[in-house]
């Protein structure tokens, strides 16, 4: 007999081909619509334009691009509603992380609890052998390895999947690259093929993200000021709104000056910016909690990324008594946020991660982080 996948089919065109490949490779294929967001339910019709311009909203709009894709390949699809869950799990998490001024990844907490969670126990009903996604990332041999494609390589998002999720997964289009996806899409006449690829929060999407987080969280605005010369130089509109070593869009004062934010002071609420000097930007050391493992190597000596898509770095792992990791870098590195992932890695391999909650620098936790 056959062995059953269920692939969490989203509309776009990575999960499209994803189908594609496990039904050439000889496997039943299921398709499995996740609907994780309920624009209308949760007021965010404000940081939505879209709703107030189109005749459908983009969740609905990508369910019937993943259902069109299902009649054209022939594999039938159910749907799924986690819009309590994923507001339980995710974007209550989003919320609270940004409340203590820290920057945080939801797309990383949608998978661990969502995509490789709630959707794994939907797809046993369903009969599942396995479960697939669209992800650009590889197994083999029990071991999460980077994609093919180092450009959307997305080991990284699933970091704080465990092994044990991780043990009936199949990442079908972890051996390509983005241009060899929408080539095969194309040549299968798919709606997706030239789709735009999803940006934004996890399932949630692009949204004016002013106004978006105005429906669930009150703004307070507060002083900027020019770290070295302790000056107050304009206005923040909401210590949420920023992140460490942000340039863009901080029109502040009216300056066209070069200019970063260095830190965050959120029992004072102030924003701390500097006029180019990145000494501020800079740690040598990071404390590590919620820490996820997908392998049995405990590292000591690997590399780390502190960002999706920077530079893998250097690193020296430490256990602390209280479970979390000391992580060292004595070469420095620039714009290590807390919030943010710090995921380990030994050359292909992706050992798991955690999530940065101190930075420190000659170590002492830097005062305006």
């Amino acid at each position: 007999m056959k062995k059953k996948v269920v692939i969490g089919m989203s509309g776009g065109v990575d999960s499209s081909v994803a189908a594609i490949i496990l039904l050439k490779q000889g496997y039943e294929v299921i398709g499995l619509f996740m609907r994780n967001w309920d624009s209308l339910v949760n007021n965010d019709i404000m940081g939505n334009p879209d709703l107030l311009n189109q005749d459908i909203c983009p969740q609905e709009q990508d369910y019937n691009d993943a259902k069109k894709v299902c009649e054209t390949l022939g594999i039938p699809l159910h749907r799924v509603d986690f819009v309590k869950e994923y507001w339980d799990y995710v974007f209550t998490y989003f919320l609270d992380e940004l409340k203590h001024g820290r920057t945080p990844n939801p797309d990383i907490m949608c998978n661990k609890y969502i995509k490789f969670d709630m959707f794994a126990k939907e797809a046993q009903k369903l009969g599942a052998d396995y479960i697939a996604t669209g992800h650009y990332a590889r197994i083999k041999d029990g071991k999460l390895l980077r994609g093919i494609d180092t450009n959307k390589d997305q080991s990284y998002f699933l970091s704080q999947v465990s092994q044990e999720q991780l043990a009936n997964v199949l990442f079908p289009i972890g051996e390509l690259t983005k241009p060899e996806v929408r080539a095969i899409a194309e040549e299968y006449g798919l709606i997706t093929a030239k789709k735009k690829d999803s940006t934004g929060i996890c399932f949630i999407g692009e949204r004016n993200f002013t106004k978006f987080l105005e429906n669930y969280l009150p703004n307070h605005p507060g002083d900027v000021v020019d770290i070295e010369q302790n000056q107050v130089i304009g206005r923040h509109i909401g210590l949420m709104y920023y992140t460490i070593g942000q340039r863009r869009g901080l029109n502040i004062g009216g300056s066209k000056q070069r200019m970063f934010v260095v830190g965050k002071d959120l029992e004072k609420n102030i924003l701390y910016i500097s006029y180019g000097n990145t000494d501020y930007l800079m740690s040598d050391a990071c404390i590590v909690d919620t820490v996820t493992f997908n392998s049995d190597i405990k590292p000591q000596h690997c590399t780390a990324k502190f960002r999706y898509r920077q530079t893998d770095h250097e690193v020296t792992v430490t256990n602390l008594e209280d479970g979390t990791l000391l992580v060292s870098y004595p070469q420095g590195i620039k714009s290590v946020t807390p919030g943010q992932a710090c995921v380990f890695y030994l050359g292909e391999q992706c050992l798991g991660g955690g999530i940065i909650k101190e930075v420190r620098k000659n170590n002492q936790k830097l005062w305006y982080l």
